[in-house]
């Protein structure tokens, strides 16, 4: 099980750096963290197409990776 487990945080771990990697890349970041760029329409828009299934596969690959994190330390800790 431990083996199971382990190889597919591997598997899921390499997903999510491809995902995270594909995402395309904002002009302004930090100055979108701050919000301080209101005026630019474009910030405000709702991903679509591609993006936004890129945004919710790396939002499941990142949840399925932390599940198996947990699971796999409750695992290791039981011995």
């Amino acid at each position: 099980m431990y083996n199971i487990l382990l190889t597919a945080l591997v598997v899921v771990s390499i997903l999510l750096i491809l995902l995270v990697v594909m995402q395309p890349s904002k002009s302004n970041a930090a100055s979108m963290l701050t919000g301080t760029d209101s005026e630019n329409p474009a910030v405000k828009q709702k991903a679509r197409g591609f993006e936004a299934f890129l945004i919710k596969a790396t939002t499941v690959m990142g949840a399925l990776f932390f599940g198996l994190a947990i699971a796999l330390a409750i695992l290791t800790a039981r011995g």
